[in-house]
């Protein structure tokens, strides 16, 4: 994170807040904090947060300017495992 231009400390929200600054369901968001696909978070105590910072750095990485522009890098909220097992090695489907 970089320093605030202002001279206050960085806001943090928590989920609820953060899935909200973000459109999202707060569901979604601990999906994405799940599978690593989500805004870098910190934990406070026990206590989830995230920047704001974060939040805005990481929904800039989904921006595209037309719908022919490859995707942005933000990952749905899914595990994404690139190995096949195996057990479906070869198999039709």
């Amino acid at each position: 994170m970089s320093a605030n231009p202002t001279g206050l400390p960085p806001r943090y929200l928590r989920t609820p807040e953060a899935a909200r600054f973000l459109s999202l369901s707060g569901r979604t968001l601990e999906k994405h904090r799940t599978y690593g696909t989500g805004p870098a978070y910190h934990k406070l105590g026990g206590r989830v947060v995230y920047s704001v910072e974060d939040l805005q750095a990481w929904a800039g990485r989904g921006a595209v300017t037309s719908t022919s522009d490859p995707r942005g890098s933000v990952l749905p909220a899914k595990r994404h495992d690139h190995q096949v097992s195996a057990g479906s090695a070869g198999r039709p489907r």
